[in-house]
Order: structure tokens, then sequence, then C-alpha cells
């Protein structure tokens, strides 16, 4: 990748976690350009590809996200004590 303009394109992958940013800034109230700063990249043959440690970081967020929903959620659902 010497040349200023060498052409790069996203794998598949990428673009899914761009579209999983959204999501998140959307349901989270958050900046859709903050969430794109943290995303990480490599390049390997001019294709950009989501970097492994980035996205298994990702995931695991994610994952605690969801079940701090889903304890929220419970909250929400069980009757109050003087009921």
């Amino acid at each position: 990748m010497s040349d200023k303009n060498t052409r790069l394109r996203l794998d598949d992958h990428s673009i899914g976690h761009i579209a999983q940013l959204l999501q998140v800034a959307i349901l989270t109230g958050t900046d859709i350009i903050d969430n794109l700063r943290t995303a990480r990249f490599t390049v390997v043959d001019d294709v950009v590809h989501l970097h492994p440690d980035y996205s298994e970081s990702f995931q695991t967020n994610i994952n605690e996200l969801m079940e701090e929903a889903r304890t929220a959620l419970e909250d929400t659902n069980e009757p109050a004590e003087d009921e």
C-alpha cells in the first residue's frame, strides 16, 4: 500500500459493522461519528477488514449492553413491594 491512490474496498463484515454502529448510535442516542471513531480496521490485499481485537471487544461491549437492558427490563416488570 505504498501508493497514495491505492483503491481499497470494505469487506462485507466491515460494512455490516458500520451498520451495527449506526444502530448502536440510534439506540443509545450517541453520535454516529463518535461510534465510527472507535472502530479499528486492518488492510489485507487492498481489502479493509475489521480488526480482530476490536471485533472481539465490540462484541463483548454489546453483550454487556444487552445484559444491562435485560436487567433494566426485568426491574421494570417486577411488581412493586407495596402491591
